[in-house]
């Protein structure tokens, strides 16, 4: 008796043991168990489209992105000496200056402002080129994404969204004062693929 009682104890503190060492997991309506999300995992974007994708990064996460690490017109000169050979890079401007230039016929609308006597050109579409809005950002990654198509069409689909937020620029806009956010494409010797993410009136105070 002594024996059984023993091996009896010994059972029910194996079955303690393997209870507590269990998980409890929790289950969906369906019984499914729902699986936690991996905190480093990055963002799924498979099943959205680019335009979605666009939308949702735009007003929370690229504007206040652009405005913070927006270099001033001053900072290109430096930027651009750091660069090597065909080495490019990605950034968004910070721009105040005047328009001196703007076509607004065709496919490859532009946009000339004039800073330090300098102008500078950004394309105002609906055709634009390039991927700066997008890899200006620093947080946008190819591995997010299903394939290099995908993240093809997210940076069209950011250069759309900036377009679609800038105001109506006529003839009226010539010769005035304005401040613009912008991303460029940085080469040693260039400042290429520009496009405006805002415009304001007047200069900065």
């Amino acid at each position: 008796m002594q024996l059984k009682a023993i091996r009896n104890a010994g059972m029910g503190c194996l079955a303690l043991l393997l209870l507590s060492a269990c998980t409890v997991v929790a289950l969906d309506s369906n019984g499914n168990p729902i699986i936690p999300t991996d905190p480093t995992a990055g963002p799924n974007y498979a099943n959205q489209t680019p335009a979605q994708i666009a939308e949702g990064l735009w007003a929370s996460k690229i504007l206040p992105a652009a405005h913070t690490q927006a270099l001033d017109w001053t900072a290109i000169k430096p930027a651009q000496s750091r660069l090597k050979d065909a080495q490019t890079q990605s950034v968004y401007v910070r721009i105040n200056g005047k328009i001196t230039g703007l076509d607004t016929d065709g496919l490859e609308r532009k946009l000339t402002v004039s800073v330090n006597d300098q102008p500078v050109v950004m394309q105002l579409g609906p055709i634009v080129k390039g991927n700066a809005v997008r890899d200006a950002a620093g947080f946008i990654h190819f591995e997010d994404f299903k394939n290099q198509v995908q993240f093809a069409q997210v940076a069209k689909a950011l250069n759309k969204q900036a377009l679609s937020g800038l105001p109506p620029l006529d003839a009226g806009w010539v010769g005035q004062s304005v401040q613009v956010l912008a991303a460029f494409t940085l080469g040693p010797d260039s400042l290429d693929d520009g496009i405006a993410l805002d415009i304001k009136r007047g200069s900065a105070q």
